[in-house]
């Protein structure tokens, strides 16, 4: 009898430690909300150039939103090949945060990107910003900014040597090299280990040439142009032969921050690049007096003019879970609605703005003579987006095989016609 009143007394402790413990579990130590829990999103920042700054701004929204871990993966220059984008997607691993050109590159990308058309920040962008990600009746992208890019030039080097007017044409721009020359200083920084700045940048400038650059676009897709027989396409290895004649020692070799330093340096007075780099100099040299002149290809230019457009967008993973779907937008929307968002992309990037709600002042001498030349009507506008999708990177490949000698004109001009073959044909 003793032990069955035992056991029951027991059994009663047991149960009653039982349902404390599941009192506990339900209360105190309950599982979080979806809310609650702490959200990583990854970002693939292309923007080499403001890769501190960028950390610098995702601290200050985490410190905004402790439920936010954002994890930063930048890359840029020769890296920026996309090689990485693409094997993380295809496994199902992409960022949530990513970046896109627009036009034919969104439209190959269209699976993974985030229709964004309901966001806040679409009614502050400049519709023009916006065409290269509209398609189906919806955007797809957030600008990342205004960007122009030209030569860019060493004012006081400039006024030292008496030079006094800038070039126009490629014979003018070739006496100023001549003379800087003479005078102990490299013309040009010429960082041709990053391909962008020739199948991107430079290369564009044969199309922007053209008497019509959409029609012609369209003729080299039906076969009735050609490059290797164009003479705006002559004209631009004309300008790359004089780089190259005036130029640094070892261009294949010369990567991004090396071209920088030597500009900024001042051993070398010209560079092909455009506002993006103003960071950079800051950085490496405050206060530098320094400014824009167009990129002249032959003695008869269309006018004068710079290359003025949004280089990138910033995309959401459409494949990603909906709460980092849902945190991808705020932050994107922080980005430019938020009074530290604006400040970073303006103070710290010195990004020109692609929204009206954000001023731009203080941007730079760079920015300021891109806003100039852009409120003046001289502009030149990117044909990138209307390009086959890789093609860029097969342009810049064959003009560095050009730099090394391993092509001659000739084979370059026929090696351009066939990249835009068999990419427009895919």
């Amino acid at each position: 009898m003793k032990k069955e009143i035992l056991n029951i007394f027991l059994i009663g402790i047991l149960s009653l430690s039982l349902c404390a413990c599941q009192t506990k579990t339900e209360s105190g130590t309950k599982k979080p909300e979806i809310s609650e829990r702490k959200i990583t999103l990854n970002v693939r920042n292309p923007k080499v150039e403001i890769s501190t700054q960028f950390e610098q701004m995702v601290i200050a929204y985490e410190k905004e939103n402790p439920n936010v871990d954002i994890k930063v993966h930048t890359v840029g220059g020769a890296m920026d090949n996309l090689a990485d984008l693409k094997a993380k997607m295809a496994t199902g691993n992409g960022p949530d945060i990513f970046t896109n050109i627009g036009y034919e590159n969104a439209k190959q990308w269209s699976e993974y990107l985030e229709d964004l058309s309901d966001q806040p920040w679409v009614e502050h962008a400049y519709e023009d910003a916006l065409t290269p990600m509209k398609f189906d009746g919806k955007i797809h992208g957030m600008p990342v900014n205004l960007e122009g890019y030209g030569f860019i030039y060493n004012k006081d080097i400039f006024n030292k040597e008496g030079i006094d007017e800038l070039p126009k044409t490629l014979t003018e721009l070739i006496a100023v090299a001549e003379k800087l020359q003479k005078a102990g200083v490299t013309p040009f920084a010429t960082g041709y280990y990053e391909e962008w700045k020739l199948g991107d940048h430079l290369m564009n400038v044969g199309f922007t040439e053209q008497e019509d650059p959409p029609a012609f676009i369209k003729g080299l897709n039906d076969g009735t142009e050609k490059i290797y027989n164009n003479q705006k396409f002559n004209d631009l290895i004309n300008l790359l032969d004089v780089t190259l004649k005036y130029g640094n020692k070892n261009p294949l070799t010369t990567d991004y921050n090396m071209e920088v330093n030597l500009f900024t340096s001042e051993n070398a007075a010209i560079i092909q690049q455009g506002n993006w780099i103003q960071p950079m100099i800051d950085q490496q040299s405050p206060n530098m007096n320094i400014g824009f002149m167009p990129i002249p290809i032959n003695d008869q230019p269309k006018k004068e003019a710079l290359m003025v457009g949004v280089p990138n967008y910033w995309v959401v993973n459409k494949q990603t879970t909906p709460e980092k779907k849902k945190e991808a937008k705020r932050f994107l929307n922080w980005m430019v609605s938020s009074e530290q968002g604006k400040m970073f992309l303006t103070e710290r990037f010195k990004f020109i703005p692609a929204f009206t709600n954000i001023e731009a002042d203080n941007l730079g001498p760079l920015a300021d003579e891109t806003i100039q030349y852009y409120k003046e009507g001289k502009t030149l506008y990117s044909n990138w987006y209307d390009f086959p999708v890789g093609i860029r990177e097969e342009f810049g490949a064959a003009m560095q095989l050009y730099v090394g000698n391993k092509l001659n004109r000739g084979q370059l001009l026929h090696e351009f016609q066939r990249s835009w073959e068999r990419a427009s044909s895919e």
